[in-house]
């Protein structure tokens, strides 16, 4: 979120990189802190990365889709999902990378990051609005208007981490369920996302 620095092999000059965009909320004592648009359009790159796509590549097509779909956030707009299949063909064909990948791949490339992305998202208009980390189920959402933006139990709003804590501390999922009043399967979800995410 800095941009990066690198030494020129043919001359030693150090060249600064700067970020593929400027994050929402500013550093604060040297700390990054990511806005759930920031959040959002870093799974989206860091999904084409995992596909084998370059960042030169990535950083082409975030300008190019900046330009045709006038916003700053392109990737996790819903005009992406819809008129992005062009953006991201003729943004690698500017970046070099059809070297990489014939035309039957990139399609592929971008049909499964897209598709992926956005299976646990839900839109409101063309902006996301909600992402459901925990395995694209209903039970957990992060929305950036509920408690700060931390991940809850949908129907209840109670913070999973709170979930999750307290059946550490009783050691019993319907105990929590009970004195939260929400479902056991929900209370059962919160602890097994904190699970994998401390194992992740």
């Amino acid at each position: 979120m800095d941009g990066y620095d690198y030494k020129n092999k043919k001359n030693d000059e150090v060249r600064h990189v700067p970020p593929l965009w400027r994050p929402d909320i500013p550093k604060i004592d040297d700390d990054i802190e990511l806005s759930f648009r920031d959040l959002i359009e870093l799974r989206f790159v860091r999904a084409f990365l995992e596909k084998g796509i370059g960042l030169k590549a990535v950083r082409n097509c975030m300008d190019y889709a900046q330009q045709c779909i006038q916003t700053d956030r392109p990737f996790s707009s819903g005009r992406f999902r819809t008129d992005g299949r062009t953006i991201f063909l003729e943004s690698l064909e500017a970046a070099g990378e059809p070297k990489l990948l014939d035309l039957k791949q990139k399609q592929y490339v971008f049909k499964q990051v897209v598709e992926q992305s956005f299976k646990d998202l839900d839109l409101e208009g063309d902006i996301v609005a909600r992402w459901r980390p925990y395995r694209s189920k209903d039970s957990i959402v992060v929305d950036p208007t509920r408690s700060f933006g931390q991940p809850v139990a949908s129907a209840s709003g109670v913070p999973t981490i709170v979930l999750a804590e307290a059946v550490k501390a009783e050691g019993s999922i319907s105990r929590v369920a009970a004195m939260y009043e929400v479902d056991k399967s929900v209370v059962q979800d919160a602890v097994r996302f904190h699970q994998e995410l401390l194992a992740a």
